[in-house]
């Protein structure tokens, strides 16, 4: 029992040491100047009790280790002091300036936040982007093999797997996980290639909820939903989906103080992946499919409508066929009305009331058609029939509108010709262009090439020899001073040398070769700024380029963007880019190309 109190009174000293003393919560780093590529420690240090730490966004650097903590307790002439440290080891990326916000945490239960540091990133190597692995470091610094898979992945879900062509599916990029995601960022989706594709209109940002998977509950959240049309029979694979994430796990006790206070927990990266989808696409069935059959497959109604039975010649009349369902109403074909042959017709106007869901695409499609009856006359407008697949049947149905009777009265601007009415003769329609009315009176011909010599276009014609002479002798004199200014010459020459490298960049794009897309498009603005600011192409760097745009005059804002963009190139080289699409970096680079030739 003895023991027992002096543990205890001794346990007490301390703390009445620990609280007594004059509590500190600061940051601090090895180097606050660093290359890229080139590590350095970032250090929080307590000498208290703390719990509740939140490290800041370290999203600026690349974490290569961390948190790796320490704690330690002196006593001096018998004082105790203790300290506690939580240590990352990052390296930076990108050049630049950056600032390491302040850290946070709870000491002796009050809230406190560390300074904050102002980081100079300079050039160095490049870095590729690595991911760390599922564990952080033990007391000995080896890695922990902490099975995250179990507790965080991902799932591409469809509703069905085995439909008809052009029948909808809903895909659902799904997180699962029984640990706190402090961080996450989706770095890959897949191309979805063989489907037509909607994303379904989100109300909000993803929440969770929970759910029992293989007998565990997991808090599980949405991240994008999309609704897929297959484009063609047989066997689909949907790629995976990609995500990193920095999630907090509880990892087992490293020493005594640990044990105390009741373990500890690690942050760790984690790059999570989800597997393959294989969708059974069947055709559509050939027999009963009705003549004329455009693709439209799910479940439909259609009808037809009129503004008017009743108008006169060369006024106009709305003819309006609405297609209302739910089903691939977006891939729907014009249903192409016939009208009377003494109608004309202009193209439809379609409208769309259609909303993406994750019960599928549904709504409403319009064709307005404008149609101008030349003649008099009574016609019919036939009826339309429609056609669709319903896959819940595996039958197809065919749907047809009313037909309309119009009466056509004389207008004021018709001109008709009409011959006697029978059984052999047939009318004979005038459009102001067809049969002309005699001309009576002088018709004042002349015999072919009188009153030509000696006229006014005559004598012109002399002069125009000479003349033409004089013109070309002075456009080449300026041609040739023009050439003569090289400077000038490379100038003007620049915006088709840079199109010709985007021209390929796009190549690449198309074709997927990422690397090379960036690298054309970094060749391309390279070449177009070498040609256009008269420097050479090896002399050229982020500072000559500045500064040779702002004594152009060129906006601020376009060289941050030109900057940025042929910094975001030259990362991509080396390391994925998931912040902006290739193609929102193409149209970026088109956009500063015009940009610079508008203020320039």
């Amino acid at each position: 029992m003895k023991i027992k109190y002096y543990i205890l009174t001794l346990l007490l000293l301390v703390c009445t040491q620990i609280f007594a003393q004059e509590v500190k919560f600061v940051a601090q780093v090895t180097k606050t100047t660093v290359a890229t590529g080139e590590q350095f420690e970032l250090i929080f240090t307590v000498n208290g009790d703390a719990g509740s730490f939140n490290p800041p966004d370290l999203s600026d650097f690349q974490l290569l280790s961390g948190p790796n903590t320490s704690n330690s307790m002196e006593f001096v002439n018998g004082k105790a002091t203790s300290s506690s440290s939580v240590s990352y080891i990052l390296t930076p990326v990108k050049i630049g300036t950056y600032t390491i916000g302040p850290a946070t945490a709870v000491i002796n239960g009050k809230k406190m936040t560390t300074n904050t540091i102002r980081m100079t990133v300079v050039k160095g190597r490049p870095v590729q982007q690595q991911s760390r692995g599922m564990g952080g470091l033990d007391a000995q610094g080896n890695q922990r093999n902490t099975d995250l898979s179990k507790l965080l992945f991902l799932r591409s879900d469809i509703n069905r797997n085995n439909v008809y062509q052009g029948q909808p599916i809903i895909l659902s990029y799904r997180v699962y996980t029984r640990v706190d995601i402090l961080q996450s960022q989706v770095s890959k989706l897949p191309d979805l290639t063989g489907f037509w594709n909607e994303d379904v209109k989100s109300a909000g940002p993803a929440s969770f909820r929970i759910e029992n998977y293989k007998g565990q509950r997991y808090n599980v959240a949405d991240v994008k939903q999309i609704i897929l049309f297959p484009d063609h029979a047989g066997n689909i694979t949907i790629d995976p989906f990609e995500m990193n994430f920095v999630a907090r796990v509880q990892s087992a006790p490293r020493d005594f103080m640990d044990q105390f206070f009741g373990g500890n927990e690690q942050e760790v990266n984690y790059p999570a992946k989800s597997l393959p989808v294989v969708v059974h696409v069947k055709p559509l069935p050939e027999a009963g499919k009705p003549a004329g059959y455009s693709g439209a497959v799910g479940k439909f109604t259609v009808e037809a409508s009129i503004d008017k039975t009743t108008l006169k010649a060369n006024e106009a009349l709305n003819y309006r066929i609405k297609i209302t369902g739910a089903g691939n109403i977006k891939l729907l074909k014009d249903p192409n009305p016939q009208f009377p042959a003494d109608f004309e017709k202009y193209d439809p106007k379609m409208t769309d009331s259609v909303k993406e869901t994750a019960d599928g695409v549904s709504g409403t499609r319009v064709y307005n058609y404008l149609v101008i009856p030349r003649h008099q006359g009574d016609f019919t407008i036939a009826p339309v029939t429609f056609s669709y697949f319903n896959p819940e049947t595996g039958r197809y149905i065919t749907l047809t509108t009313k037909s309309y009777k119009i009466h056509v009265e004389k207008g004021l601007n018709e001109n008709n010709v009409t011959s006697l009415s029978g059984d052999d003769k047939e009318d004979v329609k005038l459009l102001n262009k067809d049969i002309r009315y005699l001309k009576t009176g002088d018709a004042g011909l002349h015999e072919q090439g009188d009153d030509y010599f000696g006229s006014a276009g005559f004598y012109l014609l002399l002069l125009l020899g000479p003349i033409l002479c004089v013109v070309a002798f002075i456009i080449r004199n300026q041609l040739r001073i023009k050439n003569a200014d090289v400077a000038g010459v490379k100038s003007r020459r620049a915006g088709k040398i840079a199109a010709k490298h985007l021209a390929n960049a796009s190549k690449e794009l198309q074709a997927n070769n990422i690397q090379a897309f960036y690298e054309a498009v970094f060749k391309g603005l390279y070449g177009y700024l070498s040609n256009k600011l008269n420097i050479s192409y090896a002399d050229l760097d982020r500072d000559k380029i500045a500064t040779a745009l702002r004594a152009k005059s060129a906006k601020e804002e376009t060289i941050g963007e030109l900057l940025e963009t042929l910094d975001l190139c030259e990362m991509a080289r080396y390391a994925p880019v998931t912040q902006i699409s290739a193609q929102q970096v193409f149209e970026k680079a088109k956009r500063i190309i015009n940009a610079i030739e508008d203020e320039i």
